[in-house]
């Protein structure tokens, strides 16, 4: 298999692919439903907390990240396109416990694909960026690095 974790970065634009040596079908659930988004979405020590989600096109994910001092940074998903096991899409930023947006912190549009060849389905994720400011301050953040390891705690998951 390809190297795990692979990622471009163009003007306004991450794109990140992994594969996964698990059923599509788990992979696509892994990232729709949030009882397993819960299981592998945060980077450890961090977990990940779903407030509610409607995966459904104009619907919401609201959840946060809790850090191991009980810090916690809210966050949402809002999707904009589904195609069932194939696809999806929406906006992502920070927003406050309420699900108000956060002006003053960055967000970005998401198109996540699935794609399967033999046994190994593989995950790609568009994130662009309103500028490249907005991009840098994401990297900046740790987001590769987070991804990264979200990513590896969710292959540990459907290993089980």
């Amino acid at each position: 298999m390809e190297k795990k974790f692979n990622y471009q970065i163009n003007d306004r634009e991450v794109i990140i692919t992994r594969p996964f040596e698990a059923a599509h079908t788990n992979v696509w659930e892994a990232f729709t439903d949030s009882r397993i988004l819960d299981q592998w979405w945060a980077p450890k020590p961090w977990n990940c907390h779903t407030k509610s989600q409607e995966f459904k096109v104009n619907g919401r994910w609201l959840y946060y990240m809790e850090g191991p001092n009980g810090e916690r940074h809210y966050s949402y998903f809002d999707y904009k396109s589904i195609d069932p096991q194939n696809s999806f899409s929406g906006l992502d930023g920070f927003c406050d416990e309420n699900g108000n947006s956060t002006e003053d912190q960055p967000s970005s549009e998401w198109k996540i694909t699935f794609s399967s060849d033999k046994e190994i389905c593989t995950m790609k994720a568009s994130c662009q960026y309103p500028d490249e400011e907005t991009m840098k301050t994401f990297l900046d953040m740790g987001f590769l690095e987070g991804f990264e390891t979200g990513l590896n705690q969710l292959e540990e998951l459907l290993k089980r």
